[in-house]
């Protein structure tokens, strides 16, 4: 049976400071590795809430490259579509964090496994007959091959009336945002949502205000664009309506692929044709469970996880239009 949900790109390791403020030139204690990618962080959700799903990508011939096909297999994915390819380490990423709660990233990606990626891996059967195709920008900046590979699939979806959801995931250590802007325009044309974070929106749209950011994204293509703002929430701009979900309380343990979850469980609802109000309820309530969790890819485990999370715990009281200043 062909997935139902697939994704391609980055699929890598992530290696990650034991303590904050302790810059990478800095020697110290690092903990991992941890599985990672923003494609397989998303696609190992979906497979979490019981849906079909698979990914393409290329990892090396290493235990790191191991250890993930063995959670993604483990977690129900469709791991027929990655390649083993001797000679390339698999992809890896270190991490630091700040109290601020940013992060700075050191990647091995381009000249890595994962970089390898090409138009030849993408089957055109495979994307063909799957019902959604989630597109994450960092694949589209982690090589030419990547980007093109990306291109094909989303050309043959677009081609097979299959879905396009898209998440810039904007990576400035790969690109510089103006070459990233432009090659997220042809994605953001053709997705049918658009998954920002509250910086990315104001990147591609060159407006500040996330309301008028994600109006003006609706304008170039997406039906739907949602904004994800952290701690602050999420808004949903489609042509018709404005919805704001305020976050679920919660104590931060690490925010890492907490975005991805939350693009995992919004499609969720989106293919179950649940009300807007629900879906972005469902999705906040996932990405609070993964900021929970210590790993990229330690976010909820079930659908039954995050309607007990709902039940239990509470939400932030938040008023929009302070939160958009």
């Amino acid at each position: 049976m062909r997935p139902e949900i697939i994704t391609l790109g980055e699929i890598l390791v992530e290696i990650m400071r034991k303590d904050r403020d302790v810059p990478h030139d800095v020697p110290g204690v690092y903990l991992g590795p941890y599985p990672s990618g923003a494609p397989a962080i998303f696609i190992d959700t979906v497979a979490n809430f019981g849906v079909s799903s698979g990914i393409i990508g290329v990892v090396g011939e290493d235990d790191f490259g191991e250890l993930l096909l063995n959670r993604l297999r483990k977690d129900g994915v469709d791991v027929s579509r990655i390649r083993v390819m001797r000679g390339y380490t698999t992809g890896t990423t270190f991490v630091m964090y700040y109290s601020s709660g940013e992060r700075k990233f050191i990647f091995h990606l381009r000249h890595s496994a994962a970089g390898q990626l090409s138009p030849e891996d993408v089957e055109e059967e495979y994307v063909a007959k799957s019902r959604l195709l989630h597109i994450m920008g960092s694949s589209l900046a982690v090589s030419e091959s990547s980007k093109n590979a990306c291109y094909k699939a989303t050309e043959i979806a677009r081609n097979s009336n299959v879905m396009i959801t898209f998440d810039p995931n904007l990576r400035p250590e790969l690109l510089d945002v103006e070459t990233i802007r432009e090659i997220c325009m042809p994605m953001i044309k053709l997705c049918k949502v658009m998954l920002p974070s509250r910086g990315e929106a104001t990147a591609l749209s060159g407006v500040k205000d996330p309301i008028e950011a994600g109006k003006k994204l609706v304008n170039m293509g997406p039906e739907v664009v949602v904004v994800k703002m952290g701690d602050k929430g999420a808004v949903a701009i489609t042509e018709e309506e404005v919805f704001f979900e305020p976050p679920f309380e919660v104590n931060e343990v690490d925010p890492t692929g907490a975005g991805d979850v939350y693009d995992a469980a919004f499609i969720y609802g989106l293919l179950k044709n649940w009300p807007l109000s629900k879906t972005m309820e469902f999705a906040s309530a996932s990405g609070a469970i993964k900021v929970t969790k210590f790993g990229p890819m330690n976010g909820p485990s079930s659908i039954k996880e995050v309607e007990e999370f709902i039940k239990k715990n509470r939400k932030k009281t938040l008023d929009l239009n302070k939160v958009r200043v």
